[in-house]
């Protein structure tokens, strides 16, 4: 028996699926594919495995099969497993969710800053996960509870992170849009404000990433070493500063802390992004005058300067590609005003 395990993780992000992969042996008796997939998962349960089963995550070389499907040697067996986060319960709390675009198959909201994504250690309440399920018990009272944290949220982003997210409404969808964040086919387009002058209007960046061999918050790159996950970041120069760089990042993987360790890689930290030390001048002048200006930055913007502003994906009932924008957060906005002002005066 062969077997791979590969997360599916979106930016800022930790796994919110993995791919388990079997060949069945030659000498395997023909076996029904649920109970085959359970005896090799280890802690599933067959009501878990069922759910996927039914929503479409298990697929026999390459197509969807039912339960009862008998196992033949031979066989390539996928089964696209949720990892359940830190939380159990999920209680819905009313507030003012921005989204962009909802339907009976998807929600599309755009997150503010200072908001997590789901309920986990430290953050039971609060988060975007309880507004959406207050929102869908609101359009209707008789929805299972339980099928928000299993299947709605197929990625995430960072609680400082701003901008576009996708959540799926039924399991089947759910299935479909994993699948696409796992075969990176979803368009992704973020913003952000990087330190230094980019020496190149446009490039890319390659280097595998996983956790920092010292500091387990933290991840980094390896770029000449086989460990970690591949990773590919494309990034274009929008506009200089001087001292900072508007850049647009295109990704082709969605790796954890992704643009945040590439960037900080090629030299160019997020601007305020303290958990890589984008929090202090990386770049600039020694006059306190120039110190207490950034600090106006920080202050304008007083967090990880990141924005989720494209998410393109195909739809799941439609099978139609669609795609959305998300304009600058004020925040981000108002740090890129107070820089332009800084470029203009000191090119006077």
């Amino acid at each position: 028996m062969s077997e791979e395990l590969e997360p599916i993780a979106e930016e800022n992000s930790e796994s919110l699926y993995e791919k388990v992969a079997f060949t069945v042996d030659k000498g395997q008796a023909p076996m029904r594919i649920d109970k085959w997939v359970q005896a090799r998962i280890e802690g599933i349960t067959r009501n878990k495995l069922q759910n996927g089963i039914d929503a479409g995550f298990l697929t026999v070389n390459g197509k969807v099969v039912k339960s009862n499907y008998k196992t033949r040697p031979g066989d390539e067996v996928v089964y696209l497993s949720f990892i359940n986060p830190e939380y159990t319960d999920l209680k819905p709390e009313a507030m003012n969710l921005d989204i962009v675009y909802e339907d009976e198959a998807v929600m599309v909201i755009n997150k503010p800053s200072n908001m997590v994504v789901h309920p986990g250690i430290g953050n039971y309440t609060g988060t975007l996960l309880n507004g959406v399920a207050h929102h869908l018990l609101a359009l209707n009272p008789d929805l299972n509870e339980e099928v928000l944290p299993r299947f709605g949220l197929v990625h995430r982003i960072d609680k400082n992170t701003t901008g576009l997210i996708v959540l799926a409404k039924t399991p089947e969808a759910a299935s479909h849009l994993a699948k696409q964040f796992f075969n990176h086919t979803v368009e992704r387009k973020y913003v952000a404000i990087v330190w230094g002058d980019m020496e190149q209007e446009e490039g890319t960046i390659v280097a595998n990433i996983a956790r920092h061999k010292t500091n387990r918050k933290m991840f980094d790159a390896y770029p000449d070493e086989e460990i970690g996950k591949h990773a590919i970041t494309h990034f274009k120069v929008i506009e200089r500063y001087n001292y900072v760089t508007l850049v647009s990042c295109i990704l082709e993987t969605g790796r954890t802390h992704q643009i945040r360790v590439h960037m900080k890689h090629i030299g160019h930290t997020l601007f305020n992004d303290f958990e890589y030390g984008g929090d202090r001048i990386l770049k600039g002048t020694i006059y306190t005058k120039y110190k207490q200006f950034v600090d106006n930055c920080f202050e304008a913007c007083p967090r990880c300067a990141l924005h989720a502003q494209t998410l393109g994906f195909i739809h799941p009932t439609t099978e139609k590609k669609i795609s959305f924008d998300s304009p600058l957060p004020s925040d981000m906005q108002a740090a890129i005003e107070k820089w332009k002002n800084y470029k203009a005066s000191a090119n006077q």
